[in-house]
């Protein structure tokens, strides 16, 4: 190969290598794989044997570019080359100079750069001797202190040039990629040994402290092996002396088990694990083990019971004072308080209260525990996944406990509390076991007086125990839901969640923020317009923290004036709550009564944070009978469009539409804030009457909503959530409420007052309801035979249930 000048730059074939640093004079094995690097081995060893060896970055780097790879490399000669069964290369290469790599490019010959050498800086010929017997004697202290071999020593003597040590000791050293090519990168051969002495002084420094902490951990188990054996002796001299401590906690034993309430089977067991404990080394790990369980079965309250007296008004009034409403759970804990009251042995209930967050689920059971004379035990089965949280491990396994039920029952020292199982439906279930499963033994009435703990290894009576379980849906396991009496607790009304701020948030947040009843005010149409305008949820936890948030603003206020009195009256009134709270967060649908659409109708619809208005609009334009389904909708309420228009089709002669204009136009039904989902079948007859309203060409009455499903026949069904829809509807201005015949009955448990002046009218078809949405209908159309038909008494049905009406 010809000599070039220092900076003259020039190209030759690049192999990019993962993790190896070639240096200069050092002979090294490599073995070629990639395909590129096999076209760059390929190309030199054609030309000229010369080749440039310089590391990647990262070794992951399929396809390296001159940014992945370090600038600086090695120029290398190839001395031999031999094909392998992998098709990989192994080859023989010897590093001849440091070169700086100006570019790269990937060619069809494989990788192509152009370099530069690098000159190194040389030092006096007495500095380097100095150095290289100093950088000798630290080698050999190094590989002394790690216990290896002494060829590296042989070697480096053999080596007359300062160089050719620094880059053998860098090459034969343990050092990270970084390291490696931080030595070969530096062109002062001064600065090169200086790198290469700091990490052999820095290996030596961690060779002494692995030394030190071997000697250490050496003498520490010498310690206590020697602390065991004096201990030993000390306790064999002590029971040949007929004392000593352990003799004083088996004796603290014995009393307690002579005390205990244990059941008979559990006392079988206690005595003969205290038997097998007095045997034992107190000393050993199983006596560690026995010894813990005999702590846990003495623990357990096995008979002791809290003394209740059963008093029925008390209870109520308990109830009434914690939580407002929720007759439905207070009427079933006071039927049990009266059975108990009669028969001391009847079983506990277990009951399931099912709501959406927020509505006092887990607080009504402090309030049960209240009003029972009950001890609480609470547990959150919110993310758990193990059966052992439930049934225990087995004492075979190192840290065993009992499970969490079992501890809960230590913790309470009765065996009568009412048990508090919160979350229920927001357990898991993996390889750990079925939590689920294991809450079947028990919270079944008819298996839980013998529960079986694997811990314990005996029966536990659960029998007294009141289980309450609470959950947000009804997603828990068939088998775990059939053992549940189910109660729902339905989100709160507009008016349930004034009176419970009234009496229960607002002395609450008054008293924390340091502040009276005659400081603060609420007026109820302020408490009103924060429930409707600036939260929207089913419970009362955001209801709470913006009254929290007015009170705190009022704190300040008053704390910033220093010239008013203390005893200053602050009235909260509806038109003050939005300089507190700031604009509105949500505002409720108002439909101009006054002002008639063609073709838009009022629905209404539930939501779990109560009722809404549905403005739901129809429009028929020129087509071929396409069905246009706008809003966000869900799969039911489409196939209740579709059920809508077939009755509208099939009443075509009656409303005076024409027979063929199902093929003459299409339908475009739209539900406005497609942004929110909608679905269910409710709206099946406020979309018929809309589309009849665009195809007779007569807006329907502003002033009336209507809920109901339809079926093909005309026929209006029940629908749910009567009470929150009936709420959204006089909220909204609406004067008439059209809902199912199948739903009056349900008005007798609504209390007048929320429906206020709503003129509620059940139809049993939507013949009956066309009477009611519109005032004319085209010319030639009698309005007459679409009347109202009132509900019928039970005395105007015919005789024959079977009869044709």
């Amino acid at each position: 190969m010809e000599k070039m000048k220092p900076n003259e730059p020039k190209e030759l074939s690049l192999i990019p290598l993962r993790g190896t640093v070639i240096y200069p004079s050092l002979a090294t094995q490599l073995y070629i794989g990639r395909r590129v690097s096999l076209m760059s081995l390929i190309y030199a060893h054609d030309r000229d044997n010369h080749v440039i060896l310089t590391a990647q970055r990262e070794v992951e780097t399929e396809n390296p570019t001159l940014t992945d790879v370090y600038p600086v490399g090695t120029l290398a000669t190839i001395v031999t080359a031999k094909r392998l069964p992998d098709d990989t290369i192994k080859i023989l290469v010897e590093g001849e100079e440091r070169v700086h790599i100006d570019s790269l490019k990937e060619t069809s010959k494989g990788y192509m750069c152009s370099y530069r050498p690098l000159i190194t800086t040389r030092v006096s010929q007495s500095l380097a001797a100095g150095m290289r017997e100093r950088l000798l004697t630290e080698v050999k202290k190094m590989f002394d202190m790690r216990d290896k071999g002494h060829e590296i020593n042989n070697i480096l003597r053999s080596l007359d040039s300062l160089a050719r040590c620094i880059d053998t000791v860098a090459s034969f050293c343990p050092l990270r990629l970084a390291d490696k090519q931080k030595i070969l990168a530096y062109t002062d051969l001064e600065s090169r040994f200086n790198v290469l002495m700091g990490y052999i002084k820095s290996e030596m420094e961690m060779a002494n402290l692995d030394k030190k902490i071997h000697r250490k951990v050496r003498e520490q188990i010498d310690k206590n092996q020697k602390e065991y054996y004096l201990n030993e002796q000390v306790k064999a001299i002590r029971r040949e002396l007929g004392g000593g401590d352990e003799k004083g906690e088996l004796e603290d034993l014995e009393k307690r088990l002579a005390k205990s309430d244990l059941s008979t089977e559990a006392r079988t067991k206690a005595e003969a694990e205290l038997r097998k404990l007095k045997a034992m080394s107190p000393m050993s790990a199983e006596a560690t083990v026995v010894r813990s369980y005999l702590e846990w079965l003495l623990d357990l309250p096995w008979k002791t019971k809290t003394r209740t007296v059963i008093n029925i008004p008390r209870a109520e009034r308990i109830l009434n004072k914690h939580h407002y409403g929720l007759k439905e759970v207070k009427e079933r804990i006071l039927e049990y308080l009266a059975v108990y009251k009669r028969v001391k042995k009847n079983k506990a209930p277990l009951i399931l209260l099912v709501g959406p967050p927020g509505v006092g689920k887990t607080s009504l059971g402090a309030a049960i525990a209240s009003a029972t004379g009950r001890k609480l035990a609470r547990f959150s089965l919110g993310g758990v996944h193990d059966e052992a949280e439930i049934r225990g491990h087995r004492r075979t396994y190192i840290g065993s406990m009992p499970g969490r039920i079992i501890q809960k029952m230590a913790k309470v020292k009765v065996n009568n509390p009412l048990f508090l199982l919160d979350e229920v439906d927001k357990m898991g279930m993996d390889f750990r076991g079925d939590p689920a499963a294991a809450l079947l033994e028990a919270l079944d009435p008819e298996q839980n007086a013998t529960f079986s703990d694997h811990y314990l290894e005996v029966d536990y009576d659960l029998s007294d125990v009141l289980f309450i379980c609470t959950a947000n849906s009804m997603d828990i396991p068939p088998a775990l839901l059939d053992r549940m009496e189910v109660i729902r607790l339905p989100g709160y009304t507009e008016p349930d969640k004034i009176a419970i701020a009234r009496k229960h948030l607002i002395p609450k947040q008054l008293e924390l923020c340091g502040m009276n009843k005659k400081q603060v005010r609420f007026m109820p149409s302020a408490i009103g317009e924060i429930i409707t305008s600036y939260t929207r949820e089913a419970g009362v936890r955001e209801v709470e923290r913006q009254i929290s948030k007015v009170i705190r603003k009022v704190a300040l206020k008053l704390s910033r004036d220093d010239q008013a009195p203390k005893e200053e009256n602050i009235t909260i009134k509806q038109d003050d709550v939005g300089s507190y709270l700031g604009v509105e967060r949500y505002i409720h649908t108002k439909l101009p009564i006054n002002r008639r659409q063609i073709g838009q109708a009022a629905g209404l619809a539930w939501t779990s944070v109560g009722g809404e208005i549905l403005n739901i609009e129809a429009a028929v334009i020129a087509g071929s009978g396409k069905i246009i389904k706008t809003g966000h909708l869900g799969k039911v309420m489409q196939e209740s469009i579709q059920a809508a228009i077939s009755v509208v089709r099939s009443r075509s002669q009656a409303f005076g539409i024409d027979e063929n204009f199902n093929n003459k136009c299409d339908y475009h039904i739209h539900v406005p804030e497609g942004a929110t989902p909608k679905d269910g079948p409710s709206a099946g007859l406020a979309i018929s009457l809309a589309l009849t309203s665009c195809l007779v060409g007569e807006p329907l009455r502003a002033d009336v909503a209507m809920t109901g499903e339809i079926t093909l026949r005309g026929e209006v069904l029940r629908i749910g959530g009567l009470k929150e829809k009936l709420l959204a509807a006089r909220r909204s201005n609406i004067r008439t409420v059209i809902i199912p015949e199948d739903n009056q009955r349900e008005l007798k448990e609504i209390d007048k007052q929320l429906i206020g002046k709503l003129k509620i009218k059940p139809v049993k078809t939507i013949d009956e309801a066309v009477a009611l949405v519109f005032d004319k209908l085209p010319a030639g159309v009698d309005l007459k035979k679409f009347a109202y038909v009132p509900t019928l008494k039970k005395s105007d049905l015919p005789a024959d249930p079977l009869s044709p009406h």
